[in-house]
């Protein structure tokens, strides 16, 4: 078979959505234009644990433009029916207005649906709800570990005790929110008993399916769409409390229901990247070779679902050692359930993991790219396979040469310039990108365009961009002349738009779609005797620009027009598959980093400044290099938010979040982001997707965090073990 020629795929495009964007014509979920569409504005509780004892809804009633105002005590019961494949885990869900249980503090006790925003804004602020409160559980170090997920090989606390060198080293992590630019929305309509919601979603099948569980309809009586999205990083990655409260809305009020969350509800309405106290036992030899490790890893859930994470599987893989063991506990607390936030459970292991080997090194008067170079494993020895692809050593030997590793002075605080202390820091990262079944739709029709059709979303990446790409290229068409579209349940169905797995997972249907739509119209040539291309072998034939020709003899050929017309066929079309990864697994898969750091600190302040860093990936087949700038971009960001700003801040006496808002939760700005660098390494990984990629999404901001962390260390000479990173740290 001829290789399908490549013209987009590789070329740094500019977004195929952009002007839409950049016009305002692209409609996210609160901008669609829903006919008789009514406000609806949610009541939050004011204690965090206890229960309703009245709720007094006379003055919000009579406010004008108030419809309705329901509550525990008029809504009606919802069936919640197991939804088991889905988003959710089946009878563990926040059952809004089921009963007078408070779990957690602004959890939804009331909405008042109003003809104007105004209006229900201002009936919402006139429910009076009295409540019989308990003080609530919401300090990770005051509650009572679960049972812990263990794992180990070998005999960590043999080989520690045994271990020339050991250290005992204790981390806090702070609890991130995601904080995206589009807040969090939803407009619910019923056409009798069918559900049509519009929704700022990054998984249209999961919230499909968690509705359909919730209101026990068929799966053929509702429809989520969602063709854009304004920023995630997880949070978008279920199907959160208010969607359920619009689209109940909606039924008692039989009008359409838009809802929109404030910045502060969504604080507690839509999950968070959990706190942890992960403690860490670390043994070597005195050349640095690592022999042992011992992680006991607490971090908080609700009271209500076990939410779990990767956080253990860096520590299983990332360096080789013998003797490993883990206890990962979830903490349940009287909080909202957390979601996966950007790198998830990798990053916040990496901070640990990766600050430990710098301070090892520091000990041990090691480089510390030498240490890590001295542990590197031959195989997963957590799976006992090899590495698909494995190029971190590669990563090292780039990072170092482009940042200038070379000049790093080892000795803790003697750079200095001026008042400022300079430092030079890095880690190394891993992400194990999720690939998940997925289905996408083709059509060719006779005008010589195409249409491509899956059920995912984009949520900042360029999913729109990248699978125009892979589409066009499959096809031999021009950009231009190819249309993709998601962000609807009817379309085919794919997973969630998150965990690195689009562009693998996604884009492997796609090729499947288009691949088998070329075949046709190379078939229906080889075999028309008018054709040009009659009798060749089909193997032999590519298209390029719409036209099919002989591989090597563009003169012999003709176009997809040309042929559909002659064969008076309207349209070629087929449904693409992607499985997902070998079961049993032949490989370990995995995307990885170098993170290089160089910060500046005042010596009389404690200020921290970021000055540049860079970041080398070994993320297989780059689809778009400008869309990957834009995610390695945005991951380093990310992570400089998580080393020295974002720190969700929590009353323990009654559960408020004190800092609900972006003037008091500090997230970065440019003037904290100077100087930013990506390298990719060339090359593709076939391990188990067509494209030959690994996802990039999420390893980005893995080890940013630990990377400054060390950098900070190697400036001043302060070891802090918490995140984030404080200029009281360091006074």
């Amino acid at each position: 078979m001829s290789p399908q020629p490549q013209a987009a795929v590789g070329a740094p495009l500019s977004r195929v959505d952009g002007r839409l964007k950049v016009t305002g014509k692209a409609l996210y979920a609160a901008e669609h234009d829903v006919d008789g569409a009514v406000h609806a504005v949610v009541v939050d509780a004011s204690i965090g644990r206890g229960r309703i004892r009245s709720i007094d809804t006379g003055a919000a009633e009579k406010h004008q433009g108030v419809l309705r105002v329901i509550h525990h005590g008029n809504a009606p019961k919802l069936p919640y029916r197991d939804n088991s494949g889905s988003n959710n885990p089946p009878g563990r869900r926040l059952r809004v207005f089921q009963d007078d249980r408070v779990l957690l503090h602004g959890q939804p006790v009331a909405v008042v649906v109003a003809t104007t925003l105004e209006a229900a804004q201002h009936g919402a602020s006139l429910v009076k709800v009295h409540y019989d409160a308990e003080r609530p559980s919401t300090d990770l170090h005051e509650g009572k570990p679960g049972k812990p997920t263990n794992y180990a090989r070998g005999d960590a606390e043999s080989g520690l005790r045994n271990a020339p060198v050991r250290l005992d080293l204790t981390y806090q992590l702070a609890r991130n929110h995601h904080n995206p630019m589009e807040p969090h929305a939803t407009i619910a309509r019923w056409d009798g008993d069918r559900l049509t919601v519009w929704d700022k979603t990054q998984w249209v099948v999961g919230t499909h399916d968690e509705i359909a569980a919730v209101f026990g309809l068929p799966a053929d009586a509702v429809r989520v769409i969602s063709p854009f999205v304004g920023g995630g990083f997880g949070s978008g990655l279920r199907c959160w409390p208010h969607t359920i409260v619009a689209a109940l809305a909606a039924r008692v009020t039989r009008r359409p229901v838009k809802l929109v969350l404030s910045r502060r509800q969504m604080y507690f309405g839509t999950g968070f990247r959990p706190s942890y106290e992960y403690r860490l036992r670390l043994g070597s030899d005195r050349r640095g070779r690592l022999n042992a490790a011992i992680h006991d890893i607490d971090a908080e859930t609700s009271s209500y679902e076990t939410f779990t994470e990767g956080v253990m599987l860096p520590g299983q893989m990332l360096y080789s050692m013998p003797h490993v063991s883990q206890a990962y506990r979830q903490v349940p607390l009287d909080v909202n359930t957390p979601i996966w936030m950007r790198g998830p459970g990798f990053a916040s292991a990496s901070f640990v993991i990766e600050s430990a080997m710098d301070e090892l090194a520091h000990r041990l008067g090691i480089d510390p790219i030498e240490l890590r170079r001295r542990n590197e494993p031959s195989e997963d020895e957590a799976k006992n396979l090899p590495f698909s692809t494995r190029r971190l050593r590669e990563c090292y030997t780039v990072g170092a040469r482009e940042f200038g590793w070379d000049r790093r002075n080892p000795r803790p605080r003697s750079t200095r310039d001026g008042n400022w202390l300079i430092g030079l820091g890095m880690a190394a990262g891993v992400y194990d990108p999720g690939r998940y079944p997925a289905q996408a739709r083709a059509r060719l029709d006779a005008d010589g365009t195409a249409v491509v059709e899956a059920a995912t979303s984009d949520m900042g990446p360029g999913t729109y961009t990248s699978q125009t790409q892979v589409a066009a290229d499959t096809l031999g068409l021009t950009m231009r002349t190819v249309t993709f579209r998601l962000g609807d349940s009817l379309y085919p169905q794919t997973g969630p738009h998150g965990g690195s797995s689009t562009m693998a997972s996604v884009g492997s249907a796609v090729v499947d779609a288009c691949n088998q739509v070329r075949n046709q119209a190379i078939k229906l040539a080889v075999e028309d005797r008018e054709s040009p291309l009659y009798g060749v072998p089909a193997g032999e034939v590519v298209v390029r620009n719409g036209r099919l020709h002989v591989q090597g003899t563009p003169a012999r050929g003709e176009t997809y027009r040309s042929l559909l017309a002659r064969h008076n066929r309207s349209h070629l079309e087929a449904r693409g598959n992607y499985t997902g990864p070998p079961t049993p697994e032949r490989e370990s898969y995995a995307a990885y980093n170098a993170t290089f750091a160089e910060v500046a600190v005042d010596a009389t302040l404690g200020l921290v400044r970021v000055r540049r860093m860079l970041g080398v990936y070994d993320a297989g087949r780059i689809i778009s290099p400008k869309l990957a700038d834009s995610q390695a971009i945005g991951g380093i960001v990310g992570g400089i938010g998580t080393a020295l700003l974002e720190h969700t801040v929590t009353d323990h006496r009654d559960g408020r979040i004190v800092n609900a808002n972006l003037a008091d939760y500090l997230v970065p700005v440019n003037a904290d982001v100077p100087e930013v660098k990506a390298i990719y390494l060339d090359g593709e990984d076939n391990a188990g997707n067509a494209l030959g990629v690994k996802g990039l999404g999420e390893v980005v901001q893995v080890g940013v965090a630990a990377a400054i962390g060390n950098a900070v260390f190697n400036a001043t000479g302060r070891r802090v073990r918490q995140l984030p990173i404080t200029a009281e740290a360091l006074l």
